[in-house]
C-alpha cells in the first residue's frame, strides 16, 4: 500500500546520526558562518604602516609638552581671581572635562577609521566622518563640519603660537637687560625676530618621531623653571597665614579662571596627530598615555596655582616669572 501511494520506500538507515535532512538550508548557514569567519572587526593599529612610530614613552612626551605650556605660569594669577579652594577643586574639574573630552574624540575616531577601514584620521577628517555616519540630516554638513573643525585648529595653534613668542621675547628682554646692561635700549620686537627663525625652522619637522627630543629637552626646561620657581615660592612660605588668602573669590573672578586654566590645559589639536602616530594601542586605557600625562598635568597645574598665590598673594603677576626676583 505504501509503495503504490508514495512509489517509494524508506529504510531505517535513511535515518540514521548523520543523515542531512536540509542540504540547502545547511550549506546557506555554512556559507554565512564562513563569510563572518573571514570579515574580521577592522583594527587601525594592525594597519598602520609608520617608518617612525611613537611609542608610550614619546607620546607620553609629546602630550606633556603639549599641555604644559607657557600657560601654566599665569596659573597662579587665575587662582588669584577665583580663590584658594575654588581654584584647586576647578582646575580639577577641568582637567577631568579636558581628559573626558579626549577620550570621546579618539574613540570617535577609532570607530570611524574601523567603519571606514581607514588606519588613522586626523581631528578634521573625524568630524567629517562622524557626519557621514551619523543620521542621514547631518550628511550634508559633513564637508563644513571638517573645514569648521580645520579653522578652529589654525585659530588655536596660530594664536598659541603668537603668545609663545611674546612670552619668550619678554621673559628675554628682562634677562638679558639684567646681565647684559648694553642691551637695554633693545627693543622686544628685535628678540621675536630673531626667535622668529629657528621657531619657524622647527616647525618644518613632519615627523613627530624626530621631534621627541625637542619635547625631552623643553620638558626638562620646564622641569628647571617649576624648580626655580618652587624654591621662591616656598621660601618663607610658612609665616603666611591662610587667613591672609581669598578662598572664593567673587564671581567676577571665574570667568577669568576658566579662561586661563583651559587655555593652559587644553592641547585638543595635537592629540589625533600623537595618537595616529602610535602603532600598539596604547594611548586609552587606565595606565595609557593619556591618562598617565592627564595625572601629572593636572597635578602640576594644581601645584603651581596654589602655592604660587599663597606665596604672592594680592601681588601675584600674569605670570608667575614676574614676581620672581630680577638678581636670582
Amino acid at each position: 500500500m505504501a509503495e503504490e501511494k508514495n512509489g517509494s520506500t524508506a529504510s531505517i538507515s535513511c535515518f540514521s546520526s548523520t543523515t542531512t535532512l536540509v542540504h540547502d538550508d545547511h550549506k546557506v548557514i555554512s556559507a554565512k558562518i564562513s563569510e563572518l569567519r573571514i570579515e574580521e572587526v577592522y583594527d587601525p593599529y594592525q594597519n598602520r604602516d609608520l617608518q617612525h612610530p611613537n611609542g608610550f614613552l614619546g607620546a607620553f612626551m609629546h602630550i606633556v609638552k603639549t599641555s604644559l605650556g607657557t600657560g601654566i605660569l599665569a596659573i597662579p594669577r587665575a587662582f588669584k581671581n577665583a580663590g584658594l579652594l575654588v581654584g584647586l577643586f576647578g582646575t580639577l574639574l577641568v582637567g577631568i572635562i579636558c581628559t573626558h573630552a579626549i577620550h570621546i574624540l579618539v574613540k570617535a575616531s577609532q570607530k570611524v577609521c574601523s567603519k571606514t577601514k581607514t588606519p588613522s584620521l586626523g581631528f578634521a577628517d573625524t568630524a567629517e566622518g562622524v557626519f557621514k555616519l551619523g543620521p542621514p540630516a547631518l550628511h550634508k554638513w559633513s564637508r563644513f563640519a571638517k573645514y569648521f573643525v580645520e579653522g578652529g585648529l589654525f585659530c588655536i595653534h596660530y594664536l598659541a603660537d603668537a603668545v609663545y613668542l611674546v612670552i619668550i621675547s619678554v621673559s628675554l628682554t628682562k634677562f638679558f637687560k639684567v646681565y647684559y646692561p648694553s642691551t637695554e635700549t633693545w627693543d622686544e620686537y628685535i628678540f621675536k625676530l630673531i626667535l622668529f627663525v629657528p621657531l619657524l625652522i622647527c616647525g618644518q619637522v613632519r615627523q613627530l618621531k624626530h621631534l621627541v627630543p625637542f619635547s625631552f629637552i623643553a620638558n626638562l626646561m620646564l622641569i628647571v623653571t617649576f624648580g626655580i620657581t618652587a624654591y621662591y615660592m616656598f621660601s618663607g612660605i610658612s609665616e603666611i597665614s591662610i587667613k591672609d588668602r581669598s578662598l572664593a573669590a567673587g564671581i567676577s573672578g571665574i570667568p577669568s579662571f576658566f579662561s586661563t586654566v583651559l587655555f593652559s590645559m587644553e592641547g585638543i589639536g595635537t592629540i589625533m596627530p600623537v595618537e595616529n602616530s602610535m602603532v600598539k594601542p596604547k594611548f586609552l586605557g587606565c595606565h595609557g598615555v593619556l591618562n598617565s600625562a592627564m595625572m601629572v598635568i593636572i597635578s602640576l597645574y594644581a601645584s603651581i596655582g596654589f602655592f604660587g598665590y599663597y606665596k604672592f598673594g594680592e601681588g601675584t603677576e600674569a605670570t608667575i616669572t614676574k614676581n620672581l626676583p630680577d638678581d636670582m
